[in-house]
């Protein structure tokens, strides 16, 4: 009588039960044993730290750990070696399985060229953090006399202008010419005494002069309230102020 015949009900349900033990030993097999020896299941690699070494010494570094490597960003400064590893993914001490790849970003050899900022019209101070902001290097600030105080009038790079728009290295040092506030024009120091204090401070708007500080004392005899009864700087002959310079004035009260 053949193995696979059935003769009964009972017969057919051991073979049923048969093929389902053999169906189960298959998964499992397939699962807990073959996978398992395929894959090396249960088998990590710790990533090492690499991050600070050159990318030269990489291949034979990370091939006898079985693992490898690739570049997928870099980034450059001045302070760091080219070729100098930044930033890796998996972090050291992660663990990982044969053959993964470690991510990295790498110094760039020479910096990434851009276009100038604009920074001229513009505050000193601005200019400064547009300059951060492009990995540019604020140079010489030098100052120079022009009524627009703390403006960027020119923007040099070894002593030349440089347009908006020019390109420019990272890392590049960018000086700065800027306004003091101050004209070059001077002429002879105005006598705002026993003027009204209103038509004194007028009179040093229109010729192009800055109102300092204003002190009070109290009127003596022969002067009016409300006049101006000294000045800083004096008035006189030979007495010159600069267009842009502040004066003070003491007014009578």
């Amino acid at each position: 009588m053949s193995f696979f015949s059935a003769n009964s009900a009972l017969d057919v349900i051991k073979h049923l039960v048969l093929i389902a033990l053999a169906g189960a030993a298959l998964v499992l097999g397939f699962f807990y044993v073959y996978l398992p020896m395929s894959t090396h299941h249960g088998e990590t690699i710790t990533v090492p730290k690499v991050t600070g070494m050159n990318v030269a010494d990489l291949e034979n570094y990370l091939e006898e750990r079985k693992l490898a490597y690739f570049v997928d960003d870099s980034s450059y400064s001045a302070n760091i070696r080219p070729f100098t590893v930044l930033v890796q993914d998996p972090a050291p001490g992660e663990k990982v399985k044969e053959g993964r790849k470690i991510y990295l970003q790498v110094s760039m050899k020479n910096p990434p060229v851009i276009k100038m900022p604009k920074l001229t019209d513009g505050s000193a101070k601005n200019a400064m953090l547009i300059l951060k902001s492009y990995d540019l290097v604020v140079g010489q600030i030098q100052l120079v006399p022009d009524l627009a105080q703390n403006a960027v009038l020119k923007q040099l790079v070894n002593g030349k202008e440089i347009a908006p728009g020019a390109p420019i290295a990272k890392g590049t040092k960018v000086d700065l010419v800027v306004g003091d506030g101050q004209g070059n024009q001077t002429f002879a120091v105005p006598n705002l005494v026993n003027m009204p204090e209103d038509e004194a401070i007028t009179l040093l708007v229109g010729q192009g002069l800055q109102k300092g500080e204003v002190f009070e004392q109290a009127a003596e005899d022969g002067q009016v309230p409300g006049t101006v009864v000294r000045q800083r700087p004096v008035a006189g002959p030979d007495a010159t102020i600069r267009m842009g310079q502040l004066v003070d004035i003491w007014v009578a009260k």
